[in-house]
């Protein structure tokens, strides 16, 4: 054979022990066989890349590096599903659906999977592109990022159609997840705090290489395409293994109510067992003609639900209190429990919030507290059982004093939080900020991260987010970290070698580049966050005369109050912050607007003040991005200057009343979108 043909015939052979392995759980090869056949096959596409076929296995591995993720717009909008945490209500659920439905009705009921959701599109029997679900709307475009999923076909078996879609989750098993956070914790990184985080921001990696080793999987839930003719949903799901998908794990046709619930209540107990995260059951009338019939709102399609299961609930013993202080000042009291299984692990620290909730629970030295996970995530305390508390027990006091600093500690009217004020000089803040400043969504500088930015601050060469800037390979080559030896392990020493120093270096460097408005977020500036940040950059266009602005200025801008517009001015009346600012202005970050030259996408709202309340089929934000991207502008308050009340779904009834009592005209969305037409 020549090299096309070797190509070829590779790439054949070993997508189908792929599917053996990943689909079928029945390998017919050694991995250490597989693996020969894989480098054999990569060593022959780089001596000829011309030939390399667009379903080859070698793209499994990742290499793909991807500066910006497009946005495309979702052919069918990803709706939601209503959720539901009683099961009268899904008893109510199954009466609707049988008003509904002319025929009798059969149910399918499936995990609901704690992930990402997905989209695939496949062109031809290969994958074409993979959007992450975004805000129903339109998504990211990750791609390069999917095909290093083993468990999504790049190119299809049997007599599939030449177009359709398959929407499923993206998923981290538990066994990946422990991998990672130890390997993370080996680098004296911060463990990632949850499998379905975990998994949405290994979506947004840039390099597809990371992606692949961290060992995500796909479970389909749904397809669809005009071209696919399967009478019903599980049908479809046969159709799909065919043609060469994984079917879901567990699946069950159900045709009455109870059999439902008994669903339900088999997979609450069971679920621990399972080897990745579930937080409920999907319920789906499977029948498509039936599915029709039904319909669906703006937001949810009515022939399904989704039951979530109530979140798992422990006693455990007080033992001591924490008091942490964030990158705010905010002084946070956490609870440190007689360990204790809840979720899946073992919780030994809770949150108990602040101050007020201290107060509301009447929490006690030694009380037994009830804990919860959020989510299934973050433990949080949710009450005390009082009934077995000590006769002699002291109620909990508050802090007086920085646990870090010493600082007398305050609180304002307006805010349940009890802080710090030494904002530029009290530890844990000033690592708060520095940690703020690197973050992906601020000055994105991947290549540092909470453990190497400690390790930085511990020795002294960084102090302040101006610092990064100035920064020597000397200064930080070899710096050396002690990890504190635990219960299971032993003590462990992490240092800065050439590549690592290399790479923060070249980070620091290209976040040079990252957009005024992002500079200003990651200034961290109390309550200015990513939105505001974004308004306060298009309003003022650079940060001289953001820096100048009075409070009644800041004012004018939408949703920015009396805190925030203090908050601001009082930062920039500060000489340490302008110094600092200053500084970074020298290390010559985007400090202004940048003329792109672009311009609006209709003139339609020219002139219009609208105030949008309410619940829409598109996130909230997104609808006022398309007010300001037609010319209009928004308000956060009614007044005589208002030209209309964008009213969604459950808006409170005083923004009507006002906007009736003004003679201000209140609008649907429908005919929302029929002025932007």
């Amino acid at each position: 054979m020549n090299a096309k043909e070797q190509i070829a015939a590779l790439t054949e052979a070993i997508n189908r022990h792929n599917y053996n392995y990943y689909m079928l759980d029945n390998p017919v090869i050694s991995d250490y066989e597989y693996d020969m056949l894989l480098q054999e096959l990569a060593a022959l596409e780089r001596q000829y890349p011309e030939w390399a076929l667009p379903d080859s296995p070698t793209q499994r591995i990742g290499g793909t590096v991807t500066k910006q993720f497009a946005t495309v717009q979702h052919q069918f909008p990803m709706l939601s599903l209503a959720n539901t945490y009683s099961e009268a209500e899904v008893e109510d659920f199954d009466s609707r659906i049988r008003q509904l439905a002319d025929l009798p009705v059969e149910y399918v009921c499936e995990l609901k999977y704690d992930g990402v959701a997905i989209s695939l599109i496949y062109s031809e029997g290969r994958l074409l592109r993979a959007v992450t679900r975004g805000d129903g709307v339109q998504g990211d475009d990750v791609t390069a990022n999917i095909k290093t999923v083993k468990t999504v076909p790049l190119k299809l078996q049997g007599d599939y159609p030449d177009f359709f879609e398959v929407r499923g989750e993206i998923l981290m098993p538990h066994k990946q997840f422990a991998q990672l956070n130890s390997e993370r914790e080996e680098m004296g990184e911060q463990p990632f705090a949850n499998p379905r985080n975990t998994a949405s921001g290994s979506l947004k990696l840039q390099e597809s290489a990371e992606v692949a080793r961290r060992g995500l999987d796909f479970k389909l839930y749904y397809a669809l395409g005009s071209e696919l003719t399967a009478a019903t949903h599980y049908d479809q799901l046969m159709q799909l293994s065919r043609w060469g998908f994984k079917m879901p794990d567990i699946i069950e046709k159900i045709g009455d109510i109870q059999g439902v619930l008994n669903f339900v209540h088999e997979w609450d107990s069971k679920r621990k067992m399972l080897p990745y995260d579930i937080d409920g059951i999907v319920i789906k009338v499977s029948d498509y003609a039936q599915q029709q019939q039904i319909g669906a709102t703006s937001k949810n399609p009515r022939w399904a639900i989704a039951y979530k299961f109530k979140a798992e609930r422990q006693a455990s013993k007080l033992l001591s209190i924490d008091y942490q202080v964030g990158r705010t000042g905010i002084v946070t009291p956490v609870a440190n429990l007689a360990p204790v299984p809840l979720a899946g692990s073992i919780v030994k620290r809770a949150s108990l919030h602040n101050k007020d909730i201290i107060a509301q629970f009447n929490v006690h030295e030694g009380d037994t507290l009830l804990v919860e996970k959020g989510g299934e995530v973050i433990p949080k305390i949710v009450g005390v059982d009082e009934s077995k508390r000590l006769p002699d027990a002291l109620p909990v006091a508050f802090i007086t004093h920085c646990p870090e600093c010493g600082t007398e500690l305050r609180s304002n009217e307006d805010e349940a939080g009890i802080f710090c004020p030494n904002e530029q000089h009290c530890p844990p803040q000033i690592r708060g900020r520095l940690e703020h400043f690197i973050a992906r969504k601020a000055m994105n500088i991947d290549s540092l991260g909470e453990g190497k930015v400690n390790l930085l601050y511990q020795a002294g060469v960084v102090r302040d987010i101006a610092d990064f800037y100035t920064l020597k390979r000397e200064q930080i080559l070899g710096l050396e970290k002690v990890i504190a030896a635990e219960e299971d392990k032993p003590e462990r020493i992490i240092g800065l070698r050439e590549k690592s120093v290399e790479n923060i270096l070249a980070g620091i460097e290209r976040s040079k580049q990252a957009p005024f408005e992002r500079v200003l977020f990651a200034l961290g500036i109390r309550h200015v966050g990513e939105t505001t940040a974004k308004k306060l950059a298009r309003h003022f266009g650079s940060i001289d005369r953001l820096a100048c602005a009075s409070v009644d200025e800041l004012l004018q801008i939408a949703d920015v109050g009396g805190q925030v517009a203090q908050s601001i001015y009082s930062y920039f009346n500060d000489p340490e912050n302008l110094e600092r600012v200053i500084k970074l202005k020298e290390a010559q970050l985007q400090m202004a607007v940048q003329d792109t030259g672009s311009q609006p996408v209709s003139r339609v709202l020219e002139g219009k003040i609208i105030v949008v309340s309410g619940l829409f089929s598109i996130p909230r934000d997104a609808i006022k991005e398309l007010i300001e991207q037609h010319g209009g502008k928004n308000a956060s308050a009614i007044s005589k200057q208002t030209s209309y009340l964008l009213a969604g779904e459950k808006m409170g009834p005083e923004k009507r009343k006002k906007a009736e009592t003004l003679g201000t005209p209140v609008i649907s969305e429908t005919e929302f979108w029929k002025m932007l037409e």
